[in-house]
């Protein structure tokens, strides 16, 4: 497959470095030399120094043999025009970058096909949605939902006071049939359990449950349930904007954005929502704005290290659930260390959904944890695959990958050994990355 990228900001590289493991011929596209350079001698990938909207530039990338062209440039303008020149010069599949959430409505969807954009992608918003679905559930640091919440995946840091710490899976203890527990993050390390492995204080837990099992996940995980009426956001990014009318109308927000003429912009966008004009990483500015009183803070400004700082200083202050954009992939280790509730990553989140599109088998849903190295997978069983003819246990699955759970009618269950997957089931899949494209094998 040939895959060309224009734009080498933080999603295009992200997404070019995410693909060159994979066996594709890549070709990262930029108008600056500087962003290019050393890209090309670090990973598998080509790259060409050009425009993405000159006709010339992309025929000279190869773009008549193109199967996938994705324009994640800045300019939304740009990533347009791209995709309807890399369409009429004989791309096969095209997707960009978007930031006008009217492009993505369904009634859209014809006209754009026709001009030649057939995938559009709004990163903001999807980064938004993560942090409500954050929101929603105090006690969890993840919180992804799949088939009408059919099945549920959770991610949980424990601690000493769960009655699952230092508990065995080869005791039979987590052999209840009402979560399964499908990957374990400890320090720096991604862990697939297996019979000899445990769960240890601070560990970040992952469980798929379904939704009647959601107290009982919280009882053994030793978390307390606490309702989120109020939060205070720091920064008026797109993803804050977005965020706020992803809100449920009981819960009120505060921004604390510190240029001027935006916090007038703001104020007019968000008529429900307050916005102070201040410097949020002054602790005494925090206290002033009833920091103390919040439910839920949320740092979502472009710098990494003032969003896990303030949500530092948040939490010591008393703040029970934090949430913070952190771009910098270095940084995410260290604000889970320093335990940050929730890191969102939005170049994470983009990329999943675009490697979704260079998938061959039936992949609904594919979902990042910036907390794991690994990637959540919605598949659906075609009949006659291999994932339908023998029990899971007799599967001879690639290492590093759990099958959490499956959708049968509509209705969630959990897997053990003794499942069998029946054609058109919709199977929730734990892998890392590397793994995916040997699993498509098993459901083609």
């Amino acid at each position: 497959m040939k895959i060309i990228i224009a734009g080498a900001g933080e999603v295009g590289t992200h997404l070019a470095k995410l693909l060159a493991r994979e066996n594709f011929d890549i070709l990262l596209l930029d108008e600056d030399p500087l962003k290019l350079k050393d890209l090309e001698s670090s990973y598998d990938l080509l790259t060409n120094t050009g425009s993405s909207t000159s006709i010339k530039d992309l025929k000279e990338a190869g773009i008549d043999q193109t199967d996938l062209f994705i324009a994640v440039t800045p300019s939304e303008s740009v990533n347009m025009t791209s995709c309807m020149l890399a369409t009429n010069l004989g791309a096969k599949h095209t997707l960009a970058r978007i930031d006008n959430y009217e492009y993505l409505l369904p009634k859209n969807k014809e006209f754009f096909e026709k001009l030649g954009v057939q995938h559009l992608i709004y990163p903001e918003m999807l980064a938004a949605k993560e942090i409500v679905e954050s929101l929603s559930t105090s006690w969890l640091r993840q919180n992804l939902s799949f088939c009408n919440d059919a099945l549920i995946l959770l991610g949980i840091k424990v601690r000493s006071n769960a009655v699952i710490v230092n508990k065995q899976f080869s005791t039979g203890f987590f052999d209840h049939g009402k979560y399964r527990v499908v990957s374990i993050k400890r320090n720096n390390k991604t862990i697939i359990p297996i019979g000899s492995d445990q769960i240890l204080e601070n560990d970040i837990v992952y469980f798929i449950t379904t939704h009647e099992n959601l107290k009982f996940v919280r009882e053994q995980a030793g978390k307390e349930d606490f309702p989120i009426r109020d939060i205070m956001i720091m920064g008026g990014s797109r993803i804050a904007q977005k965020t706020i009318q992803y809100l449920p109308t009981h819960v009120h927000a505060k921004v604390l954005e510190r240029d001027k003429e935006k916090s007038y912009s703001l104020a007019e966008k968000l008529g429900n929502s307050m916005i102070i004009n201040c410097d949020g990483r002054n602790i005494e500015i925090l206290k002033e704005e009833g920091i103390e009183e919040m439910d839920a803070f949320v740092a979502v400004t472009a710098n990494s290290e003032a969003n896990i700082l303030a949500c530092m200083a948040a939490k010591r202050l008393g703040v029970k659930k934090t949430i913070a954009e952190v771009e910098n992939n270095d940084y995410i280790m260290l604000a889970e260390s320093m335990d940050i509730g929730t890191v969102i990553n939005k170049k994470m989140i983009a990329a999943s959904y675009i490697y979704q599109l260079t998938l061959d088998a039936d992949v609904l849903n594919v979902r990042s944890l910036s907390s794991a190295d690994a990637e959540v997978v919605e598949f659906v069983a075609k009949p006659g695959s291999k994932i339908t003819r023998s029990k899971i246990k007799d599967l001879r699955l690639p290492d590093q990958v759990n099958i959490g759970g499956f959708v049968r009618n509509g209705v969630g269950s959990i897997v053990n050994g003794n499942t069998v997957i029946m054609p058109h089931d919709h199977v929730i899949v734990f892998c890392v990355s590397s793994t995916i494209r040997k699993m498509e094998n098993y459901f083609n």
